[in-house]
């Protein structure tokens, strides 16, 4: 289940710069998660300082 960026992102980028698959990039008002992409190692949601990435459904 690939992670998701929540509004509580503030567009810092620190997620993107981080993911090993490069599975983030930036959307119209926050980043968002390639969910095709995405491994789920988690490295995103460790990084983020909002906490604004967890875990997909």
């Amino acid at each position: 289940m690939a992670y998701k960026i929540t509004e509580d992102c503030v567009s810092c980028g620190t997620c993107a710069d981080e993911c090993p698959v490069e599975a983030i990039s930036e959307g119209d008002d926050r980043y968002v998660i390639d969910a095709e992409k995405c491994t789920d190692c988690g490295s995103c949601a460790e990084v983020c300082p909002t906490e604004a990435i967890v875990e997909g459904k």
